[in-house]
């Protein structure tokens, strides 16, 4: 009989994920636990079931773009695929958006919505892009308190019910570039003499990754404003009138990416596109920030969760493939591989979530001022930190299946494809470590991460994890001073290495404190292994040397003579 491979095979995502049950007992109360598990249960069930079956199905369906109806109107249809709408439904039933801001649950409300969205992420054909983004919208706004918009645009927003809710788009990025979005060219005009009659925008954004959404937030910049990002002003837009007509929107084409390739994403041309002013004619990247900050929060999220699919994958794959007599899961040096990648899963599933927790906890209004300085250090942090952990953990994972990893109709290579996009969607790594430097200086201070590390650390009860994690904390904050009195060069040089350490210091600290908690009231070890494995894989990668010399040494490559 010729020889057949089984292929990798997925269980309840729910029940087989040791990580996300035990964080889940320790971090919830009893009766919060016991009310929302039934839904964990079913969400691990369809997306290790159905949805994961139905992800393979359709690995070749992607988005199409309709331009024209049979008697030739410009209509700009995109039709998504059959998973993106059953995606669509379940996450308005499912209240995947919703939860956050019914607070049923108070501060726990945000582990329990984001507790569900890592269940479904892996398996929804990236439909948790626009839920992050309408998410983020409604933040937005509640935060920004325009009452019309906010009678308008929330209940349809937060909705459960597939016939009423909405998604929301995010547009910022143009021509001119995507990090730089001070340099925006879309021009808002006022339509009568007064904000309030609205404006017509007129612009082109060059990458939304929320086409078929019902409405979007962008910024504009109103005739006669000052160029750079105090001049951008934030704008409302709904996508349709209550014909179905486009609202002077566009649809140029859907981008070719890399990967997340059932999302469809969109050139779009602005032209006479209504508008209303979200928060007066100023500060626009200011006040998209809370957008920002939630959409920063759902990326960590979906990194913890494409690494969890990887390594899930790869574990069930290791019990059916032998090779050189025996099966993966006995090899020493597979063992070895695999013990590394779960390891970089934790460390980043934990610091993922202790960023939710303290977004729980602001908006439930309990956060103190420590905490709000250490969320507004962490946001750019754990999705930096984490982004680059799923490329890589994606790519090692790919390798574990040998050539199998390289196959498109096998699934695998997806896991890579759509990883990348995490440390470029929402800042890249460069631009986010910027932004710690600019939150340090705001006065921001390491000081509040060290405490958090030293805290976690003690409870850990660990003392060679905790020397490696306090001693990569102390040698940032050293790093930090010297840096400061060398200069905006040096500083900026070392900024990636720099906010990199502070980000995997956290998660080592966290995944000890959580090993400690977990061996003395579950009786189990392994979060401390894992622990013990992160701390041997590299946490301090700052770089005391002189590196922007080396670098600029660098820069010309040119042949010497």
């Amino acid at each position: 009989m010729p020889f057949f491979q089984d292929g990798p095979a997925l269980g309840n995502q729910f029940t087989t994920d040791r990580v996300l049950q035990s964080y889940l007992r320790r971090a919830l109360p009893p009766g919060v636990h016991a009310e929302v598990l039934p839904e964990l249960l079913d969400a691990g069930e369809r997306s290790g079931g159905e949805l994961y079956r139905e992800s393979l199905e359709q690995l070749s369906l992607e988005p199409e773009l309709v331009h024209w109806d049979a008697w030739g109107n410009r209509v700009d249809r995109i039709e998504v695929t059959p998973l993106w709408k059953k995606m669509t439904r379940i996450a308005a039933e499912k209240g995947l958006v919703a939860i956050a801001y019914e607070k049923k649950h108070g501060e726990h409300s945000r582990v329990h919505q984001m507790a569900l969205n890592y269940l479904y992420n892996a398996s929804s054909a990236v439909y948790t892009c626009p839920l992050a983004m309408t998410d983020g919208a409604t933040r937005t706004l509640l935060t920004l308190n325009h009452g019309a918009l906010v009678d308008r645009a929330v209940a349809r927003l937060t909705s459960r019910d597939p016939a009423h809710a909405w998604t929301s788009g995010q547009w910022m990025t143009e021509r001119t570039g995507g990090s730089d979005v001070g340099i925006s060219e879309t021009v808002a005009r006022p339509v009568g003499s007064r904000p309030e009659e609205g404006y017509r925008l007129f612009g082109t954004k060059w990458f939304s990754s929320a086409s078929t959404a019902d409405m979007a937030l962008t910024l504009a910049r109103p005739e006669g404003n000052p160029r750079g990002g105090v001049g951008l002003a934030l704008f409302y837009v709904e996508l349709r009138d209550a014909e179905g007509k486009m609202n002077g929107i566009g649809v140029n084409r859907l981008k070719d990416k890399l990967g997340t390739r059932a999302l469809p994403t969109a050139e779009l041309t602005l032209d006479g596109t209504f508008a209303t002013a979200v928060a007066g004619t100023t500060d626009g990247v200011r006040n998209i920030a809370p957008m920002l900050n939630i959409t920063r929060t759902w990326n960590a999220i979906c990194a913890a969760s494409g690494m969890r699919r990887g390594v899930a994958l790869a574990r069930d794959y290791a019990t059916k493939r032998v090779a050189f007599g025996a099966k993966l899961a006995d090899k020493p040096l597979h063992l070895d591989t695999l013990a590394g990648v779960q390891a970089e899963f934790e460390g980043a599933f934990h610091l993922a979530f202790r960023v939710v927790e303290l977004l729980g906890r602001q908006e439930a209004g309990v956060l103190t001022e420590e905490e709000a300085q250490l969320l507004r250090l962490l946001t750019p942090i754990v999705k930096l930190t984490t982004a680059k952990q799923a490329v890589a953990v994606s790519s090692e994972i790919l390798e574990t299946f040998g050539g199998a990893g390289y196959i498109e109709d096998t699934g695998l290579p997806r896991l890579l494809r759509d990883a990348q996009v995490l440390p470029i969607w929402e800042g890249t790594t460069n631009v986010l470590s910027l932004d710690v430097l600019r939150v340090l200086g705001r006065g921001g201070v390491v000081d509040v991460i060290e405490r958090e590390v030293r805290t976690r650390v003690e409870r850990g009860g660990d003392r060679e994890v905790a020397a490696v994690a306090l001693g990569a904390v102390v040698h940032a904050k050293t790093w930090l001073g010297q840096a400061w009195s060398l200069g905006l060069p040096a500083l900026e040089a070392g900024a990636r290495r720099f906010a990199l350490t502070l980000g995997r210091a956290m998660e080592l600290a966290l995944l000890a404190d959580h090993g400690g908690w977990s061996k003395t009231a579950e009786g189990d070890g392994r979060a401390l292994a894992a622990a013990r494995i992160f701390a041997r894989r590299g946490v301090d990668l700052i770089d005391d040397h002189d590196a922007l010399s080396d670098a600029r040494a660098l820069a010309n490559d040119e042949p010497l003579g």
